[in-house]
């Protein structure tokens, strides 16, 4: 009886090794020089937000007066320190807008180093997708907000004064932006999950009608007006990004099948 061994797979490739671990102190000192080098380029873009304040509040001005053309409206303060306080906190904002390639270029240049070659590919492929998708959302919200404000203060008579508190204001702006480039984000989220095994393409074909519900439901809370036009805005870019992350999805499932029935058909076999 004769024994003839086939040839075995191919070894796979090793994972690039991790970096050399650091002392406790060394990382101390490196988080702290980042985090200084972070805070200096956020006080640097708050300092241009504070002379940008003027051209954005008049932005922001834009729908109220075209409220005041048809009634009294107007932005008010609440207290004596309310308009500085506005100024304050805008420039902080516009600050880490500014500043964000330079404190996001710090936070992963002190993560990076620590993490295998895959996983840094997963890292900065994510956030690669998700800084401009964040920045689309935020910028939908920009061109949304005016008609809901118009709305939104249409509900009160034409013999009423719509007078609104100017913090107030402005933060329902900034949420109404946030929720715009979240919701942009999410499908880099999905893919995320897919990437490292804990959400299928199956799972996301079969949820695509709960998927479609939830963003027209967004979308019309997002938009509250009466006419579909605005809400079809947000809801199509939504549905192709959603469409996208599944097809990205389906690729990479579909590579793994791939890569698991040839690695079965070469595994080592035994014939007399």
């Amino acid at each position: 009886m004769t024994t003839v061994a086939a040839p075995t797979a191919a070894a796979p490739r090793p994972e690039a090794p991790r970096s050399a671990p650091m002392p406790v102190a060394a990382h101390l000192d490196e988080a702290t020089r980042r985090a200084m080098r972070a805070a200096l380029a956020v006080a640097i873009g708050a300092l241009v937000g504070w002379f940008l304040y003027d051209p954005l509040m008049e932005l922001l001005r834009a729908p109220i007066a075209q409220i005041a053309a048809e009634r009294d409206a107007s932005l008010n303060f609440d207290s004596v320190t309310g308009a500085f306080d506005l100024r304050l906190r805008s420039a902080l904002v516009t600050g880490v807008v500014l500043a964000s390639p330079v404190w996001l270029y710090q936070v992963f240049a002190f993560v990076l180093p620590g993490l295998t070659r895959r996983e840094r590919r997963y890292v900065l492929g994510s956030v690669g997708a998700a800084v401009p998708l964040f920045a689309a959302g935020c910028a939908t919200g920009v061109l949304l907000f005016p008609h809901m404000v118009s709305v939104l203060t249409g509900f009160a008579a034409s013999e009423d004064s719509t007078i609104l508190d100017a913090g107030a204001y402005v933060d329902f702006v900034l949420k109404i932006m946030v929720a715009t480039g979240v919701a942009f984000v999410l499908p880099v989220v999905l893919v995320v999950l897919n990437l490292a095994g804990l959400l299928s393409a199956v799972t996301l074909v079969r949820s695509w009608r709960y998927a479609l519900v939830a963003i027209v439901l967004f979308s019309a809370m997002a938009t509250p007006s009466a006419d579909v036009l605005s809400m079809f805005l947000v809801a199509v870019p939504m549905s192709a990004l959603y469409a996208t992350a599944l097809l990205i999805a389906a690729l990479h499932d579909r590579r793994l099948a791939r890569g698991t029935a040839s690695t079965r058909q070469e595994e080592p076999t035994c014939s007399v």
